[in-house]
């Protein structure tokens, strides 16, 4: 398995695609997704804009859909919800498609939505997404973070860390490592896997969260492998549960 790992969309090589794709949101649209599946929802479309959201959403009968819309972390006027995963329920969102655009994790989903499999990998489903990756050792994996606004984020990256950290130390599957930032990701994982919490509290999107009052999303976000829930793209855009 040839491993890379790209902090943001924009840092992805240019007229290229791996075979896997693992796209990684923290905080929280990859988080929001998983968390939605895992509650019951029929499937998850992803939008990168707020007006084909709402145009693809509303095509659809009010009682099988929600549309979710998050921009600067802040819902989006006109939704049902914005991009927090404890705004989920089960009886919310049982059967029901979400329909969801957000500031960075969305677009990101976009830019890699061609290559064979797009998966979306939070902390809280880390060993989903690392069970899924040892059976499949698919050719070539490359971790995506979604950044802010194309800048590089702490929690993203962390992520990517502990998905590489977990793959290298597998023993059964060999692993490639294909750029630094692998094993930057790594690092930075090992230094704050004890308290993951104080490094979201302590990166830039945390501390914009906090001030919007997400310090329960932080925790959320933060736990690790409390779902077993694991997003795969179905048709582009739009992820359902990985059947077991």
């Amino acid at each position: 398995m040839k491993l890379s790992v790209y902090h943001t969309p924009e840092l992805i090589p240019a007229e290229s695609l791996p075979h896997t794709a693992v796209v990684i949101d923290v905080l929280r649209a990859t988080t929001t997704i998983a968390t939605a599946l895992n509650f019951g929802a029929e499937a998850v479309a992803t939008y990168s804009s707020i007006e084909n959201l709402i145009q693809e959403g509303r095509s659809w009968p009010d009682n099988k859909r929600l549309l979710a819309g998050e921009r600067g972390g802040s819902k989006v006027p006109g939704c049902d919800l914005g991009n927090s995963p404890l705004e989920f329920s089960s009886e919310q969102m049982k059967d029901k498609r979400l329909f969801i655009s957000t500031t960075n994790g969305t677009r990101a989903i976009e830019s890699v939505g061609r290559a064979t499999n797009v998966l979306a990998a939070a902390f809280v489903n880390h060993k989903a997404t690392i069970k899924y990756l040892l059976e499949k050792n698919p050719e070539s994996v490359w971790l995506v973070g979604s950044g802010w606004e194309g800048t590089y984020s702490l929690e993203d990256t962390a992520l990517a860390g502990a998905l590489a950290k977990s793959l290298l130390e597998n023993g059964k599957v060999p692993i490639s490592i294909e750029n630094d930032e692998v094993l930057a990701s790594v690092a930075l994982y090992s230094q704050w896997k004890d308290n993951l919490l104080e490094l979201f509290h302590q990166a830039s999107h945390g501390k914009r969260l906090l001030r919007l009052g997400g310090e329960q999303d932080l925790k959320y976000c933060a736990s690790l492998d409390i779902i077993d829930t694991l997003p795969i793209q179905k048709e582009s855009g739009v992820f359902v549960k990985l059947a077991p």
